[in-house]
């Protein structure tokens, strides 16, 4: 990213605004619309009253470790959410290790910790994310960063070299750890958990959920350039922060629950979403969001709104795909790969469509309460941001639409 497509911090307290402000304005700029009509055509739907309450629980954040601390899961947890990108390398992904860029990730950062128990150094704490080499992440990860190709003179000979569709994904990785490892370092702190946790303390001090909130948020986004998910687009700022809202929400799931919690817990209850390149991509194949009006837009996803298309997706699961076939696996279709500019505003667009559905939601009539079903009018943010998140894992129909894909990106 260039110097001048960086655009200052948003003031102090205000980046909660800031997201959502900067989404609606560069969705609104560009072109995009979303209906009233079609936002409660998704709320009405069969789809989205028989599978919220049940997929909108599903996380992706069950943690299957010992730890010794909670502070060594707090660690751990933010690490994993420092590295939640990896999104433009889906499908080379699944074609070397099985796994999608969530799972890959979330296999990593298991390895990190699980090798750190062994007494071979911790690769979790702020020296071994300074020091971890890309060789050690792509072992970790059962990736290969070596391609054979043949010899320009010297017929029969096959040299071996660096390189490969995910090598780039894996020098990302190893970059992005090691300049928060130093960072750490700097700044006298042991590991990244406890930033986090001062973050947390600091947090307590504050007037209201939203302000506690914000502190976090904050010392995040200045601290580390991993989180300053931010840009510059057609001359406007656009503010997503998705790694940095998805850390302080994940803490709330994992801690929220514990009597008493140990640490100052947040409420993340009207958070911005987590966007990524599923919720927009989703949110255009289910007819909320329309792009036909911006023409760099409008070709990504041909016919994706269509009736033909959105009937049977906004409808229950046909019995012909209510459950996978064990035992299968698909590498998915690689989606259309959008530039730099393009994938902000299309999370912008998505930050955007998802506030309008909550708001929606939340100001329905006693009428229209009643076609669907109460606990509609209760939705937040973050339960719609999984139930869009998982959905798209949840139905074998949904997993084979095409999301678009941003290589050279640490956000998403």
């Amino acid at each position: 990213m260039s110097a001048q497509s960086i655009p200052p911090f948003p003031n102090s307290g205000s980046f909660l605004s800031a997201i959502r402000q900067s989404a609606k304005g560069l969705r609104i700029a560009s072109g995009i619309v979303i209906a009233p009509a079609q936002v409660k055509r998704l709320l009405f739907s069969p789809t989205f009253v028989e599978s919220f309450q049940r997929v909108s629980k599903i996380h992706g954040l069950a943690l299957p470790l010992n730890f010794s601390s909670s502070l060594d899961e707090l660690n751990l947890l933010s690490v994993l959410s420092l590295l939640n990108f990896a999104s433009g390398y889906r499908a080379p992904l699944h074609m070397q290790t099985g796994r999608g860029a969530w799972d890959s990730i979330r296999a990593l950062v298991f390895s990190l910790y699980i090798t750190s128990s062994t007494g071979e150094g911790d690769l979790l704490s702020a020296q071994g994310l300074k020091s971890v080499s890309m060789s050690q992440i792509a072992e970790f990860m059962g990736i290969n960063l070596h391609v054979e190709r043949a010899h320009e003179t010297i017929p029969g000979v096959v040299i071996g070299e660096l390189g490969g569709p995910l090598h780039d994904l894996v020098k990302h990785i190893a970059s992005i750890l090691n300049e928060t490892g130093e960072i750490l370092l700097n700044n006298g702190y042991s590991n990244l958990g406890s930033f986090v946790a001062e973050a947390l303390k600091d947090s307590a001090k504050a007037s209201d959920g939203q302000a506690a909130l914000e502190v976090v948020l904050e010392k995040l986004v200045r601290a580390f350039p991993g989180f300053r998910d931010m840009s510059i687009v057609d001359r406007k700022p656009i503010y997503c922060f998705k790694k940095a809202l998805f850390l302080t929400h994940a803490i709330t799931i994992r801690f929220g629950s514990l009597s008493p919690p140990p640490f100052p817990m947040l409420d993340t209850t009207k958070t911005p979403v987590f966007s990524d390149n599923v919720l927009p991509s989703l949110l255009i194949h289910l007819g909320v969001i329309d792009v036909s009006g911006n023409p760099s837009l409008s070709s990504l996803f041909p016919n994706a709104s269509s009736d033909e298309n959105l009937s049977p997706l906004l409808g229950s699961p046909p019995a012909a795909v209510k459950v996978a076939k064990s035992g299968t696996k698909v590498v998915p279709k690689e989606g259309p790969i959008v530039t730099a500019d393009q994938a902000y505003i299309l999370r912008a667009a998505a930050i955007d469509a998802c506030e309008i559905i909550v708001e929606t939601a939340q100001s329905l009539t006693d009428e229209e309460k009643e076609q669907g079903a109460d606990w509609i009018s209760k939705i937040t943010l973050p339960e719609l941001d999984m139930w869009i998140w998982s959905i798209a894992k949840d139905r074998p129909d949904y997993r084979a639409l095409e999301r678009f894909a941003a290589l050279d990106t640490i956000y998403f």
